[in-house]
């Protein structure tokens, strides 16, 4: 299979992690071989689509304007590195304010699709949590991807408990990268 799109989670996947919410650039940390993952995907001709839930900002940690700048300085790195973002897709809800884009709900899949005329079959989700294969499903992605970064290895007890496992399980976003190019010649 030839996937021509990627949607990536942000924290636990491109960046370090947090408990504490990342909220601020200076907190932001790339996890090693992120950046050069999302270059090879892009010069493989895949576009690379941001999906990520960041409550901080309707929690009042991070204003809008402050995630846009994180934002900003992430893709001028990615870029900086060779790659490209084609967009981010950000949920600011808490999980309190039951919206349709806070994963594991689809809709900032589906706003992607819309805006950009995506065929989810030939999508992938690659994420750390449950909630991020969920969404991938429920969006009817292609196929799903967990790394072990981040929540991954909690992740995957709680899919095997709701009896639906990822696609495949990498152990970062360089190798779930490797796995998803590899599947063009599969």
């Amino acid at each position: 299979m030839s996937y021509s799109t990627v949607f990536l989670d942000r924290d636990g996947v491109i960046n370090v992690d947090s408990p504490d919410y990342i909220k601020s650039w200076e907190a932001f940390r790339f996890i090693p071989g992120s950046l050069d993952a999302i270059a090879r995907l892009t010069r493989a001709g895949i576009a690379v689509i941001v999906i990520t839930n960041q409550s901080a900002v309707n929690r009042g940690m991070i204003s809008p304007e402050e995630l846009e700048t994180m934002h900003r300085r992430m893709r001028r790195a990615v870029a900086d590195s060779g790659g490209r973002i084609t967009d981010i897709f950000f949920c600011p809800h808490r999980p309190d304010e039951n919206c349709d884009c806070r994963k594991p709900k689809p809709g900032l899949i589906l706003a992607a699709r819309d805006r950009h005329g995506l065929d989810l079959a030939s999508a992938v989700m690659v994420g750390d949590s449950a909630k991020d294969i969920l969404t991938g499903r429920a969006a009817g992605c292609g196929a799903t991807v967990l790394v072990k970064t981040g929540n991954g290895e909690a992740a995957m007890q709680s899919l095997a408990k709701k009896g639906t496992l990822p696609d495949h399980v990498a152990n970062d976003l360089a190798a779930a990268a490797h796995w998803i190019l590899d599947q063009r010649h599969a």
